[in-house]
């Protein structure tokens, strides 16, 4: 028997040796060295930083206050506190005789149940007697970063409206409907999207949650998802790397056109002035090709045998690269290859097109170069003989 007790007591400790070696190698496991715990940090850092794309926001998803949004509060037998409240600049509801109240990124109905908690909380009415109401009385201008493939990348401000109609919806007794509060609305105040948008990946981040949304509808004529935005909202155009014909014509959200720079000092036209290359011929309609251009720049025509064989570049910038590049083109061969898009390319914003005179011009250029030279001494020459008669 005590034998038996021995052996149990024996096996007890061992038991709880291993346990504690066992317990002991996991410490020595959870021990990071410098790097490691860095590594650790930072991917504790990427995990909380990770965009939601679980979330979804469309057309009807209810949209949140911005600064300069206004409210229309009413409050049964309140009427010390009804009336139309501007939200601050820095995201807060004033309102008299209780403390302000942070709105921005809530909904109307989230502020008028957090303004019905206030006024019970601060003693103003008692819960069984109060009853509150909040409407929008009109949607203010917002601010949204858009990236991407535009071609004017950065915040922009949609929304605005003239003094006319701010003065007009404040006569209204609520609800507003602002249509130039929406993606497409912004897109198209960013530049308009780059021929290499992919119009089928358009992203929306509104409080670090991502939505993605199929736009190319708007190309095509059929329909797609416009949704409204709110201050902070980012829109990000994604690119498929390369340029799409169907997006180089003018469209609510390509660029109605838009500016190149021309040259055309030649012997036809002696200055741009002279050439008519004023206003209207360096502004041309998006989707315009370098032919057209050219015709804009008065280089395409004139006499055939002496001014037909004229040489054209055109000065451009990669949408993808951004690199800047040179191409040279002759002017007949361009005629006669129109159709063929690899060598009549399309013109883009800030593009710049320049035209050379054909060989005969050159050639009869250099001959009047030196007829002007030696025609000063016949003529001197033929002064000295009459004055010596």
């Amino acid at each position: 028997m005590c034998r038996l007790i021995i052996l149990i007591v024996c096996f007890m400790i061992s038991s709880c040796s291993n346990l504690a070696k066992v317990t002991y190698k996991a410490e020595i496991e959870n021990d990071y060295s410098e790097s490691g715990l860095s590594r650790l940090v930072a991917s504790i850092q990427r995990k909380s930083n990770v965009v939601d794309t679980q979330y979804k926001i469309n057309r009807y998803t209810p949209l949140t206050l911005s600064p300069g949004d206004r409210l229309i509060v009413n409050i049964a037998n309140g009427k010390l506190f009804n009336g139309v409240y501007e939200i601050n600049i820095d995201g807060m509801l004033t309102l008299p005789y209780i403390s302000q109240i942070s709105v921005v990124g809530k909904t109307v109905n989230q502020v008028e149940y957090e303004l019905r908690e206030r006024l019970i909380s601060e003693r103003i009415f008692r819960r069984e007697n109060i009853l509150v109401s909040c409407r929008i009385q009109q949607w203010s201008a917002v601010r949204v970063m858009v990236s991407g493939s535009v071609f004017s990348p950065g915040g922009v401000v949609i929304n605005n409206r003239s003094v006319e109609q701010k003065n007009y919806l404040q006569t209204q007794k609520n609800g507003d409907s602002p249509f130039e509060r929406f993606l497409t609305t912004a897109i198209r105040s960013a530049g308009g999207v780059r021929p290499d948008a992919d119009l089928k990946k358009i992203k929306v981040i509104r409080n670090g949650r991502l939505s993605e949304f199929d736009i190319s509808g708007i190309i095509y004529g059929s329909q797609f998802e416009d949704i409204p935005l709110v201050a902070g909202d980012q829109v990000i155009v994604p690119s498929i790397g390369m340029a799409q014909q169907e997006l180089m014509r003018p469209s609510q959200i390509t660029p109605p056109g838009f500016d190149i720079f021309i040259s055309n000092l030649s012997t036809p036209a002696d200055s741009n002035a002279k050439s008519a290359i004023g206003k209207h011929a360096r502004s041309i309609p998006f989707g315009t090709r370098l032919l057209r251009g050219l015709i804009s720049a008065n280089c395409v025509g004139g006499t055939i045998s002496t001014n037909a064989s004229r040489m054209a570049i055109l000065v451009s910038t990669d949408i993808v690269t951004g690199q800047t590049k040179v191409t040279q083109r002759s002017i007949e061969e361009l005629v006669r290859n129109h159709n063929r898009d690899e060598f009549n390319p399309y013109l883009m914003p800030n593009d710049g097109i320049a035209c050379y005179d054909s060989n005969v011009t050159n050639i009869r250029d250099v001959a009047r170069t030196f007829s002007d030279l030696f025609n000063p001494f016949s003529l001197l020459i033929n002064l000295s003989k009459d004055n010596s008669l």
